[in-house]
């Protein structure tokens, strides 16, 4: 089918590792002269400008900005619940005066389905993190649903869905099973890959920025080995831990460590520094990756997905929410250790290291990881895969 200029829309949460997976697929869809609006917060507008894309102001309640998560299920999602319900009549005020003949969307993002729904419009969901499997409902979702106020929430969106004019009014279906699915993840870290349904999801793995328009990292000369530090851009306020990985990688011989501290901790409060160790607030993660022989990290699905990517083993300390689950996933898949955070000690974090090192299998199976996230196509996969959605619109609109 022949390709066509269209106006696309993506409408996002401004939670910094849902916006970063998607940047460069809007930039390559702009590149390829779509009109792409993207609607989303305006504390993540400097990150969407710079692809190219129309920023649409689309205020946002999600607590970001102190990052105050409550640790109930129910309390959480229905903080996502309160901003699809604010989000929706803002979304309604831009596109419905300028609908997209395509949404895409972020999984957490359900005013946008919704609004897609309402304009009889098509719609992908772009997923930075696992998907829903068969059994998923029953495995994952079935407990969380015997919690205290379970009830009133499923009652509270399926009101919701019923009276914004969505055609999907099954809660289940419409934030567990979207019509078409984009995951931007390796199929590896996926749960029960074989049971995902392929006739509506496609792994087509990160969508990484290429090489040459990336900031560089430059490996300091008499550097034997590499290792990088860092937990993420959100659950980084974690001075102990990260004066446990000074004590566990300071002077150690042959070793230059990179401690990526956030912007939640002030380094004043690591004490003496290193010589063998530099510490900054936030680094070009991917780019010294590429250089590293070791990764301490937090289990994102983010991170997670760029160690596999450069074939970088890891120390897996997983702080929160999804991060457990793929903590456990790259120890199945044979490419690094787990430590919990009240586990790590500099003794556990230093032997972790000296152990993934000198594993021939680590190497071999992070090497084998490598090659398949290749395969799976990238940035130039999930556009193409967009372009015949909008392709087969057309398509059906003209019969």
């Amino acid at each position: 089918m022949s390709r066509r200029r269209a106006h696309i829309a993506m409408i996002g949460i401004p939670i910094v590792s849902h916006v970063l997976p998607t940047l460069e697929v809007i930039r390559e869809l702009v590149a390829r002269g779509h009109r792409v609006t993207y609607a989303n917060d305006p504390a993540v507008a400097d990150l969407i400008t710079a692809t190219g894309a129309e920023f649409v102001a689309c205020t946002s309640v999600l607590p970001v900005a102190d990052n105050n998560w409550p640790d109930d299920p129910i309390a959480a999602m229905g903080l996502f619940l309160d901003d699809a319900v604010q989000a929706l009549p803002q979304l309604r005020a831009v596109y419905d005066h300028d609908p997209a003949e395509l949404y895409l969307y972020d999984i957490g993002a359900y005013a946008a389905r919704a609004l897609a729904e309402a304009q009889s419009r098509p719609a992908v969901q772009l997923s930075p993190t696992f998907v829903a499997w068969t059994g998923y409902e029953q495995e994952v979702a079935a407990p969380v649903w015997k919690l205290p106020g379970a009830d009133a929430y499923r009652a509270r969106f399926t009101q919701w869905l019923t009276d914004c004019g969505a055609s999907t009014t099954d809660m289940d279906a419409f934030s567990g099973h979207p019509a078409r699915a984009l995951a931007l993840i390796p199929r590896a870290m996926q749960p029960h890959a074989d049971q995902v349904d392929s006739s509506t999801v496609t792994f087509v793995g990160p969508c990484f920025r290429p090489r040459g328009d990336r900031e560089a990292w430059v490996r300091p000369s008499g550097a034997d080995n590499v290792l990088l530090v860092s937990l993420g851009s959100a659950f980084t306020r974690q001075p102990e831990f990260y004066r446990r990985c000074l004590a566990a990688y300071g002077n150690l011989p042959g070793w230059h460590v990179v401690l990526q501290i956030g912007k939640h901790t002030d380094p004043q409060e690591l004490g003496d520094i290193p010589p063998n160790v530099e510490v900054h607030s936030w680094v070009p993660q991917l780019a010294i990756l590429e250089q590293a022989d070791a990764f301490v990290t937090h289990a994102g699905m983010g991170g997670s997905s760029e160690g596999l990517s450069t074939g970088v083993p890891m120390i897996a300390v997983p702080q929160a929410a999804e991060q457990f689950m793929n903590a456990d996933r790259l120890v199945e898949l044979g490419v690094a250790r787990r430590i919990d955070t009240a586990a790590a000690t500099p003794s556990a974090l230093r032997t972790a290291l000296c152990e993934l090192v000198a594993d021939p299998e680590v190497g071999r199976r992070s090497a084998q990881l490598r090659a398949d996230m290749q395969a799976e196509g990238g940035t130039t996969r999930a556009v193409d895969l967009i372009e015949d959605t909008l392709s087969v619109a057309a398509h059906l609109g003209t019969r």
